[in-house]
């Protein structure tokens, strides 16, 4: 995935080093933005996501 498909969550610190990004592509894909763009990332089928970020509210 390109660089323009990731976004960085709303809840990620201004000073770098507790990012999370979120993108789309087979799935919802989740990865650390430290590794920038380089290391593994989560991939989640949508109904997965929708039942994880259910679990965080």
């Amino acid at each position: 995935m390109n660089s323009g498909n990731w976004r960085k969550s709303t809840y990620s610190g201004g000073q770098g080093g507790q990012c999370v990004e979120v993108g789309q592509g087979n799935g919802v894909l989740v990865r650390d933005t430290k590794n920038l763009g380089a290391g593994p990332a989560l991939r989640f089928v949508p109904a997965e996501w929708k039942r994880f970020t259910r679990s965080l509210r």
